[in-house]
């Protein structure tokens, strides 16, 4: 990845289309108005809270993220999307429950302006979801050809100078690579067959590409991480991040894990419950759909641990996950950890995390950064896998050569040692030498 020589400016409005306008899109886009009214504070966005320290320590120099960075300003974007409910933005916001009435009234007028546009949905990819509001057409290459008929009327209509997209929608069933996901030829060729190692998410990924549209994948599915969809990012360049939001039990397991190993910590046992009554745990209540997020959800440990580094530590790691769909918590997520360790001698212990969390507020600030970030990534010349994007994922995609970095930490000096980069600051490697003569 060469060094920006320069980042074009972040002027005009900014399309944020957002595939799924549920829980999470609509959350986001509230929070985006709140915020930009001096309501509410879009707490847990790096863009917008976050200060990045610049040089050495002894100079002082810590500035707001969003003022050290070009990015565009609240005030810059327009959002749009696609569902397969008819529903506006209020009417959805007020379906999922997650904002208070007085948050929802006071931007109920602009929340009522956003209709989504018809969805491309073929149920076999997201079994426990129906809705009316569906395109129509012979083949996925056509679809695929309306979802650019839609990206290039929003970004008329909305006067936009860009647009980015977030996949905000249903996990999918687990899908594998297949030989259709290995060239774009091959790719082009399945669409026009409606090949059905095609998803739904992977049509709009496409879409977005075609069009220059930089694209994230909030979640588990089989989406962008293909060599196909690699290639034609490469192609277009276009940016490209994923997989499937870091927010709650994961985020909490990429702290603690570097932790234990950190100083040594065996672990015999991790085992990991969630009960969340929203529209993702009725979804995820089909074991085809759960098995995309048992894998993104198990691979974080094993890559933290490398019990193959460790075997004395980690190499008889019982690791197992389950989440319970439970209707009367709604989107009021519980993620329940009982943690197994050992330590010196090999004595036992136990750790017992209870994280009550809410799902929605902790994606929300997850797509704003993710938009933000892609735009300035775009402007940047910047293209294919954002792999400094890493930090809000919990299947970072990386290079082909390379394993992902799990660590948040590490994700942490990552993203902003990128930041740095980009600006044409010095990195920061902590050594600390330099103090001491």
């Amino acid at each position: 990845m060469k060094q920006p020589k320069s980042i074009d400016k972040a002027t005009g409005t900014l399309a944020v289309l957002l595939p799924g306008l549920g829980a999470v899109a609509t959350t986001t886009i509230a929070g985006v108005f709140l915020a930009r009214r001096g309501i509410a504070t879009p707490v847990g966005s790096l863009t917008q809270l976050a200060t990045i320290r610049l040089g050495k320590r002894t100079e002082g120099r810590s500035p707001r993220i969003k003022d050290f960075l070009p990015l565009a300003g609240l005030d810059q974007i327009a959002f749009g999307g696609w569902d397969v409910f008819p529903d506006d933005a209020a009417a959805a916001a007020a379906h999922a429950g997650v904002l208070d009435a007085p948050h929802l009234e006071a931007v109920n007028a602009e929340l009522q302006r956003i209709h989504p546009m018809k969805a491309v949905f073929y149920p076999d990819y997201v079994r426990r979801l129906h809705g009316p509001h569906v395109k129509t057409g012979a083949d996925k290459a056509e679809m695929v050809e309306q979802l650019r008929a839609d990206i290039r009327g929003f970004i008329r209509e909305n006067k936009a100078a860009r647009a980015v997209a977030v996949w905000c929608g249903s996990t999918e069933i687990f899908l594998s690579p297949g030989s259709v996901h290995q060239d774009v030829a091959a790719f082009e060729q399945g669409l026009q067959r409606s090949d059905p190692g095609i998803s739904n998410s992977q049509m709009y990924a496409w879409a977005c590409i075609k069009e220059g549209v930089p694209f994230a994948n909030g979640a588990p599915n089989l989406t962008v991480d293909f060599p196909a969809a690699e290639e034609l990012a490469r192609i277009h360049h276009v940016p490209i991040a994923g997989k499937d939001f870091k927010t709650g039990q994961t985020l909490m397991k990429t702290v603690i894990a570097p932790a234990l190993r950190s100083r040594m910590l065996g672990i015999s046992g991790w085992f990991s419950t969630n009960i969340l009554g929203n529209r993702d745990g009725e979804i995820l209540d089909d074991p085809a759909s759960f098995r995309s997020k048992e894998v993104s959800k198990l691979g974080a440990l094993e890559r933290l641990l490398a019990p193959h580094l460790h075997p004395e530590l980690y190499g008889k790691l019982y690791h197992k996950v389950r989440i319970e769909y439970y209707p009367p918590r709604g989107d009021a997520k519980e993620g329940w950890d009982n943690i197994d360790l050992f330590g010196w001698l090999g004595y036992p212990m136990q750790i017992k995390i209870n994280f009550l969390c809410r799902d929605s507020i902790l994606a929300a600030p997850i797509v704003l950064d993710l938009a933000l970030l892609l735009d300035l990534a775009a402007r940047a010349g910047l293209e294919g896998t954002q792999e400094w994007l890493s930090f809000y994922f919990k299947s970072p995609m990386t290079a082909p050569s390379v394993y992902p970095e799990h660590d948040l930490f590490i994700q942490s000096m990552k993203l902003k040692n990128t930041m740095r980069w980009m600006m044409g600051e010095e990195v920061i490697s902590h050594l600390g030498r330099e103090y001491h003569g």
